[in-house]
């Protein structure tokens, strides 16, 4: 399993877990999903309580990836396997990011 924390403009929105390669789970924080003034991370994942679960890196976040020769030169450079979309998520989202998401590695215990 591994975990991620998703920031918008550096404050704390949510949760983004890899149980398994086939199984993603999303969660707002709470202060976050109680400030009304706070939108959504996207229009696919609107402000809820539920844990949002997909077989799949949710399009959101995947999207975030670079594609290409940009993406194999990223690969190569963290040795991050091309498949590996939540570890690439993980070493390319940290910082300076298109957009005011990013997404940073949560160590677990």
């Amino acid at each position: 399993m591994r975990k991620a924390s998703v920031y918008r403009n550096g404050e704390l929105i949510g949760s983004l877990t890899e149980e398994d390669k086939t199984r993603y789970i999303f969660e707002y924080n709470d202060d976050w999903y109680r400030d009304n003034s706070k939108p959504a991370v996207s229009l696919t994942l609107p402000k809820s309580q539920k844990k949002y679960e997909s077989k799949y890196l949710f399009p959101f976040f995947y999207n975030m990836l670079s594609e290409g020769v940009n993406k194999k030169l990223q690969c190569t450079q963290f040795k991050i396997d091309e498949k590996d979309s939540f570890g690439l998520l993980m070493a390319t989202s940290q910082c300076d990011t298109i957009g005011a998401i990013t997404v940073k590695p949560v160590e677990l215990v």
